[in-house]
């Protein structure tokens, strides 16, 4: 005598047999389907392709909004020397968009070298930041810019390699460092200067 069929076996045996029906029956309905209608299902491709591009350009755009939202923000707050320094590296890298910059980045934190803002200037130069939310009483000291010095070129590979601070002035001994390693000082009458586009860029 035979081994007896389980009943998860005739289960089984049933959902093949009715998987087979419907590829015998459904397919060729399915494929004739297809073949009466292969331009309004080519036409429903190209209206799904469409909402698909015009849906991730409107994301593109809603951000692009947000930004400059939030450039504007951050350049009034410049204005009224009332950011931490998180938003002073923002407002720099804001000023870097608004005046032709591309490939803008701020990349100021924990491990960034030195580098708080990374751009391209509207020649294709490379614009390394490093920014100094001081007191507009304080002065940049050397080891300040000599830490920024030894990574801007070097590491960076920075063409325009600058020290942007809200402080008023920079030690002697930066400034004399600064000249001899290629590093342009920005203290916050050149930093002004810059917002109101009143002066040069640091690029210029």
């Amino acid at each position: 005598m035979g081994r007896r069929v389980s009943r998860r076996e005739s289960n089984a045996l049933a959902f093949v047999f009715m998987a087979a029906v419907a590829v015998l029956v459904v397919a060729p309905k399915a494929a004739d389907l297809a073949e009466r209608h292969a331009a309004v299902l080519a036409c429903a491709g190209v209206c799904v392709l469409a909402v698909g591009v015009l849906g991730a350009a409107l994301a593109v755009r809603h951000r692009r909004r947000l930004r400059a939202r939030e450039d504007a923000r951050v350049l009034v707050a410049l204005r009224q020397n009332s950011l931490s320094p998180a938003e002073f590296e923002q407002a720099l890298a804001a000023l870097c968009r608004r005046d032709g910059c591309t490939e803008v980045r701020v990349v100021g934190g924990s491990g960034d070298l030195g580098a708080d803002v990374i751009a391209r200037a509207p020649d294709g130069r490379r614009i390394v930041l490093q920014a100094k939310r001081y007191r507009s009483d304080r002065r940049v000291g050397s080891q300040d810019v000599q830490r920024f010095g030894g990574t801007a070129h070097t590491i960076h590979a920075a063409d325009v390699a600058a020290v942007v601070t809200t402080a008023r002035a920079f030690t002697a001994q930066a400034t004399a460092y600064a000249a001899r390693a290629g590093i342009l000082l920005m203290p916050a009458k050149a930093l002004a200067a810059w917002e109101s586009q009143t002066g040069p860029t640091p690029w210029n």
